[in-house]
């Protein structure tokens, strides 16, 4: 049989600059249907396309409507019927997976890691002439495979490794190998790829020298955790102490130390190859202004066409996900897909207030309900990267469509007493509430929206403006987090706290002063922060198996109420004005729309009973066997 390839693979052939679109005019001409396989491993254009065509595993990153961050207390989706309840109400099982994305779903994984093995297979005898290329894309493959790979490590644990590329009626029974075997042959594929990449010319969305170094940092760091060190994991879970293959989970044996101490090298590696980030390089806090700023123009990556945003920020992302105004309807819809419906939006994915609380005051000190003025103006004085990530009642965005009476274009999540044209008194609920006169259908059921990784820029509108900010699936701050918490399990605190405070700097907040159990505490609170949306709460929460006390907790939601002050009112339409108003704000426990309960089998996903029905060697994940 002569084997051919899908044109799907080589469209992307086509573009010469990785993942970055290209105008489409040469989706006018007639492309083959079929190009011959032994033809592409003679010219480095067709070579370079299938490559290309694996980086499509990475789907959209965190530009899907449903996000990672609505699995962890980050934030709740909006919408029912889409599975996500099944992971959080703890129903998940072999016959009900619930919500899977397909960059972490088995079968799409294993079918980019077929196309690595197929890749690194061919490129070796590959004909073309260009030898640099060649070693930039085996470079490339190399990194994709351990990327693929580290996904449904982190997801189920240990997984079969396939290197041959498996033909038509073989037999695909394979067992999975131990959890050490698998995080070795990821950090091969890491070290294989940061060779072959080494001093090769970077293009925007392909992988690096320091990406697969970064990955490596990545792995590393996770191998060390709670979670994979099994006497830690067995103590703390009866769930994973009565697991028969341990083996499968974590460490069984080794010294723990030395994980860590590996952790912390390859972090450093990774922080001496890299650019550095954004603005780390600071002694003392900016402004309170200024690290609002410093996290938007982080979170634009150099995207945004807005005035306020420095374009520098795009030196924060080692490896990202980029978009150009002419990629395909369905990409770059962060504002639509998260947006307030007051703007026509859809309130995909809205912070819940766990996430919202746990915003320190400019101070460092914690915001407390319990606190009279906490609780009388809770969004006043408080950590920078707040109001670069949370939208709030009263928080001034974009300008509103022209169906929405909203000169002062602010949010609007509360009820408030309005006097209508007679002079009658009458509560209105705001445009950004499920009582909405604008799709209130669409409305944040938490009476916050997120606004990080949304373009500010006001000449955009989100529901019909397709923006063009990056995903960054690793940037130079995650590394720096990596560093801190090897170097705080190795003991070596005051390098873990010069570190931190450059994060805490460049935000605006003050230095952090702790040891011991507080210091690794504040760590942690400051990885929450300034990773929120960046799917690593999902991970973190469940490697430092701490998910009972964060991802288990009730959703909370904000209630807002404005009531004229005496002797005051105001007419439509309305704008926020404490002078006008007294503004009361309830956090409300919510359960009916989502339940949300913690259970042990949670801290790995299971194999579908499909894929166990094919694969008679594949071991059931603990918990699941019922």
């Amino acid at each position: 049989m002569k084997l051919s390839y899908k044109n799907w693979i080589f469209l992307a052939a086509l573009a010469t600059t990785g993942l970055v679109s290209c105008d489409t005019e040469f989706l006018d001409v007639t492309p083959p249907t079929e190009i011959p396989a032994e033809e592409v491993w003679k010219e480095g254009a067709l070579a370079e396309g299938f490559v290309t065509g694996i980086y499509q595993g990475l789907q959209q990153g965190g530009f899907s409507e449903q996000m990672l961050a609505s699995l962890t207390d980050e934030a709740v989706f909006t919408h029912t019927g889409r599975n996500i309840n099944t992971v959080n109400e703890g129903s998940l099982s072999p016959s009900n997976l619930g919500w899977v994305d397909d960059t972490y779903g088995w079968g799409p994984m294993y079918t980019r890691i077929r196309a690595t093995n197929l890749a690194l297979q061919n490129l070796p005898t590959a004909t073309f002439a260009d030898q640099t290329l060649k070693a930039r894309l085996m470079g490339e493959t190399y990194f994709l495979r351990a990327y693929y790979y580290q996904q449904l490590l982190r997801y189920y644990g240990a997984v079969p490794i396939i290197t041959k590329v498996y033909n038509l009626n073989e037999d695909y029974s394979v067992p999975r190998n131990t959890y050490d075997e698998c995080v070795k042959f990821v950090v091969m594929n890491c070290d294989s790829a940061a060779m072959l990449l080494k001093g090769k010319a970077e293009v925007k969305g392909r992988a690096t020298e320091v990406a697969a170094l970064a990955l490596k940092s990545r792995v590393l760091l996770y191998a060390a955790s709670d979670l994979h060190d099994m006497t830690t994991a067995k103590a703390k879970s009866s769930v994973l102490a009565a697991y028969p293959n341990p083996e499968f989970l974590g460490y069984v044996s080794g010294d723990r130390k030395a994980r860590w101490q590996a952790a912390q090298a390859a972090a450093k590696a990774a922080l001496d190859a890299s650019s550095g980030g954004y603005k780390l390089n600071l002694t003392a806090p900016v402004t309170a202004e200024q690290g609002k700023q410093n996290y938007v123009s982080i979170s634009m990556g150099g995207g945004s066409l807005d005035k306020s945003v420095d374009a520098s920020g795009a030196s924060e992302i080692i490896f990202g996900r980029y978009f150009t105004p002419s990629l395909a309807e369905g990409a770059r819809q962060m504002g639509l897909n998260n947006g307030p419906n007051g703007y026509h939006n859809w309130a995909g994915n809205t912070p819940i207030g766990l996430l919202v609380d746990d915003y320190q005051m400019m101070d460092g000190t914690n915001f407390s309900w319990t606190n009279p003025t906490h609780k009388a103006t809770p969004y006043v004085n408080r950590d920078p990267r707040f109001y670069a990530t949370v939208m709030y009642d009263g928080a001034t965005w974009k300008p509103r469509p022209s169906d929405a009476k909203d000169p002062a274009n602010q949010i609007q999540t509360g009820s408030y007493d309005l006097l209508d044209e007679k002079g009658a008194l009458f509560n209105r609920k705001g445009l950004d509430t499920r009582s909405s006169s604008i799709e209130d259908w669409n409305g944040s059921r938490t009476g916050y929206y997120m606004r990080k990784f949304i373009d500010p820029n006001p000449a955009l509108y989100d529901n019909t403006d397709r923006q063009n900010i990056p995903w960054p699936f690793i940037r130079v701050t995650e590394v720096v987090f990596n560093y801190i918490e090897a170097s705080i399990e190795l003991g070596q605190e005051a390098e873990a706290l010069a570190w931190l405070n450059k994060i805490r700097f460049r935000s605006g907040m003050p230095a952090i002063k702790a040891s011991g159990t507080a210091l690794r505490d504040a760590y942690r609170h400051e990885k929450r922060i300034e990773m929120a949306y960046e799917e690593q709460r999902y991970h973190d929460a469940r490697r430092w198996m701490i998910a009972k006390e964060t991802l288990g907790r009730p959703l909370q939601y904000i209630t807002v109420i404005g009531k004229f002050k005496p002797g005051k009112s105001m007419r439509e339409p309305y704008h926020y004005d404490p002078t006008v108003y007294d503004y009361t704000y309830t956090p409300v426990e919510e359960k009916s729309h989502e339940n949300r309960t913690w259970v042990d089998k949670m801290y790995f996903r299971p194999f579908s009973r499909d894929e166990i029905n094919r694969n008679a060697k594949l071991v059931q994940n603990p918990g699941y066997d019922k």
